[in-house]
């Protein structure tokens, strides 16, 4: 998925040209010709980018220029559109003049298609890695396998990149016009900022023999005490943080119906108008409550663009 109507991590160009990860042969014919993505997973998977206005440029390298041997073994991400493979390694960030280092969350929404797709699939894969050295089934040591996208053990158990499904839904009152209503909540576990509140869209992972739409409903009835109707799909993204995969909805509730947060997930939540919405976006100091003003989600995050589809009324 590409262009604009796309969450900001769901945006990519590359062919992922699986049927290439089982050909010897052909990985390593086309590492000599490769481009390279350097992640640093001993600093929480920074990239390297050009840069100092959107949309920076992430910095890709000749396989031949790595400066180091890295830590992980090479793992192939896909072909562009001119031919040319690529690839991701875990190491150190090599000194590349006039770049800087930079975490997904803070540029993924900057960069263009190409290089968003090539980050947070470089990313998540690196982190399954990370969280995967040993085999579920018998509990030995795994290497990695399939030019990274498998790891199997010395029986030939073998595992492949999972991610867990989690959805996130806008609950908004059906209501048009700037004193329509959006219900957001402040997670009880997010971290103070004297003076601000964090609001964002009502979230958790989909459970075992569970719908996407069922988690809709059970996750709003439990953290807000509000049911919803007419819950609409809008798109999807991975959150490679360390690995979801957030399905996206919009869902309509009664704005009369009390709101009753679960205290052990949800610290506050309220209803904020159209109105109230676009004055934060437009960096205007709203009301959060208890003196403190709204803050938004980051704009890498899926639950932004939920906002601004209730926002442009897309609902």
């Amino acid at each position: 998925m590409t262009g604009e109507a796309a969450p900001p991590l769901a945006r990519s160009t590359l062919d992922r040209a699986a049927h290439r990860r089982t050909d010897p042969g052909w990985l390593a014919e086309a590492w000599e010709r490769a481009r390279v993505l350097v992640l640093d997973s001993a600093d929480g998977g920074r990239a390297l980018v050009r840069g100092e206005g959107a949309p920076p440029e992430l910095v890709l390298l000749d396989s031949g220029e790595l400066p180091e041997v890295p830590r992980s073994v090479p793992m192939f991400l896909g072909v562009e559109p001119d031919g040319v493979p690529v690839f991701a390694v875990d190491g150190p960030l090599p000194a590349v003049p006039g770049a800087r280092a930079v975490n997904l969350r803070e540029v993924g929404h900057l960069l263009l298609d190409r290089d968003a797709g090539i980050f947070t699939t470089a990313l998540a894969l690196l982190n399954w890695h990370l969280r995967h050295g040993y085999s579920s089934a018998t509990g030995h040591p795994t290497e990695v396998d399939e030019a990274g996208w498998s790891r199997v053990d010395p029986d030939g158990d073998r595992a492949w990149p999972r991610t867990d499904p989690a959805m996130i839904v806008l609950v908004h009152d059906g209501v048009d016009g700037p004193e329509g209503r959006c219900l957001l909540g402040n997670n009880a576990t997010w971290p103070s900022t004297p003076g601000q509140r964090r609001f964002s869209c009502l979230a958790g992972y989909v459970e075992p023999g569970e719908s996407a739409e069922a988690a809709v409903l059970r996750e709003v009835r439990e953290e807000v005490g509000v049911g919803v109707e007419e819950i609409a799909y809008a798109g999807s993204q991975s959150w490679p943080f360390p690995g979801s995969l957030m399905l996206g909805f919009l869902a309509r509730a009664d704005a009369d119906d009390p709101v009753r947060v679960d205290p052990a997930e949800i610290a506050h939540a309220r209803w904020f108008t159209r109105r109230e919405i676009g004055a934060a976006l437009a960096g205007r100091q709203v009301d959060a409550g208890e003196g403190t003003r709204l803050v938004l989600p980051p704009p890498s995050s899926i639950a932004l663009f939920l906002i601004h589809r209730w926002l442009d009324g897309h609902c």
